[in-house]
């Protein structure tokens, strides 16, 4: 992990990359590396994004267009559960989804917060949630991440893809929010994928 300062505090980052796979199909000069645009899901998330940003991603789940959904919890986020590493508290999940990583995430010493802009994806991750043995220690809301307020400030913020799928434009405002939404001596987690043109 690698300490950066946030407003004269330190804060620890994770960040993964993506690593290119060889014989995944055609690839771009730059080094072998792989165009995510080549990906038919891509292409097609791309058309559901035609004006409005959170209209988009409502589409995405209604056309079930979800490409980064795993299914489960995000691998590393179970090995850091299991470690017993990650701060207790409370924990954000910008950008939820079906709330796989907010479930292994919550337990009796970390409540957390799924938050993500889909009333549709909200939904369902209630639905499938609802009824396990720690549903007492998460949530989920339909909010907008850059201006949802919340009663307190976060212990930890695990954000997996969230920024990386934002438009550029909104990456300063990204990082204000994160300032403002986490504790001075939170953690912020992410995992972000490096998109050549972006």
């Amino acid at each position: 992990m690698r300490a950066l300062s946030r407003v004269g505090e330190p804060v620890r980052w994770l960040a993964s990359r993506a690593r290119p796979r060889r014989g995944m199909g055609s690839s771009s000069a730059a080094g072998g590396r792989r165009d995510p645009g080549e990906n038919p899901k891509v292409g097609r998330l791309r058309e559901l994004f035609t004006g409005d940003a959170a209209d988009g991603w409502e589409k995405s789940w209604e056309f079930g267009v979800t490409p980064w959904d795993l299914g489960k919890p995000t691998p590393v986020i179970e090995h850091l559960v299991r470690s017993g590493t990650l701060p207790k508290g409370r924990a954000l999940v910008p950008g939820c989804g079906m709330g796989y990583d907010v479930v292994a995430l919550a337990c009796p010493e970390r409540f957390v917060v799924g938050l993500d802009v889909s009333d549709l994806a909200i939904k369902k991750a209630k639905q499938w949630s609802s009824s396990l043995p720690n549903a007492d220690y998460f949530t989920f809301l339909a909010e907008d991440f850059f201006k949802w307020i919340p009663s307190e400030q976060f212990d930890l913020i695990f954000d997996y893809t969230f920024f990386c799928a934002l438009d550029p434009s909104l990456r300063v405002a990204w990082a204000e929010t994160v300032n403002r939404l986490l504790k001075p001596d939170g953690e912020l987690l992410t995992l972000i994928y490096l998109i050549h043109y972006r």
